[in-house]
């Protein structure tokens, strides 16, 4: 399989894409690394990256960013962060990517647990995880036989626990080879319109 990684040199993307090279051929793509580079805020990057790809089996998306800021401080430009970033990011790698995928082919695009579960000062972030839900779940509805998209939707990851340990207290860090099954799940599995949950 071809599978393209938005965001695979990151935390989670840089397991993820060393399990698919195994046994795939992978393009990673990022903002400032990997082998194309793409701003997922502008369509136009997005396609320029579509075009040096070309045809491809997968598309990953582990990537996009929102404000983390307690409600208070967030102001509408904090909101369009993450409204611009993952989520239209997400949706228009959806949108645009669909021409690209050969037959059988899926997307899957990433979240986290809180949609499901907030924490304080992610107001912004919990609002475009939970848009990205909603959006995959009706999206897919659409999607011929030939295509699936999925989201997967993880908890506080073990390699960035030191990092955000002090929002997540309480919370049990899954470990990074979960993390990656959730992707191949998806990838590999027969789901569609699903969000698949790795919490625990």
């Amino acid at each position: 399989m071809k599978i393209l990684i938005i965001g695979g040199n990151g935390t989670i993307g840089k397991k993820v894409s060393s399990h698919f090279s195994q046994n795939n051929e992978v393009v990673v793509a990022g903002r400032n690394s990997g082998d194309l580079n793409v701003d997922i805020t502008d369509s136009k990057s997005i396609m320029g990256m579509f075009n040096k790809t070309g045809q491809v089996d997968a598309i990953i998306c582990i990537a996009g960013e929102a404000k983390w800021d307690s409600f208070e401080n967030l102001t509408e430009e904090d909101y369009y962060i993450g409204i611009k970033s993952k989520l239209m990011g997400q949706v228009n790698l959806a949108r645009l990517g669909l021409s690209y995928l050969n037959p059988g082919g899926s997307i899957t695009l990433s979240t986290g647990i809180l949609a499901d579960d907030p924490v304080v000062k992610t107001a912004s972030a919990a609002m475009v995880n939970g848009a990205i839900h909603s959006f995959a779940q009706a999206a897919a509805l659409e999607l011929s036989g030939n295509f699936r998209l999925n989201v997967v939707s993880l908890g506080l990851v073990q390699d960035a626990y030191e990092r955000y340990k002090n929002y997540f207290q309480g919370h049990n860090p899954i470990s990074m080879e979960k993390a990656v099954n959730a992707y191949v799940r998806s990838v590999h599995g027969s789901r569609n319109g699903e969000i698949i949950r790795m919490y625990q």
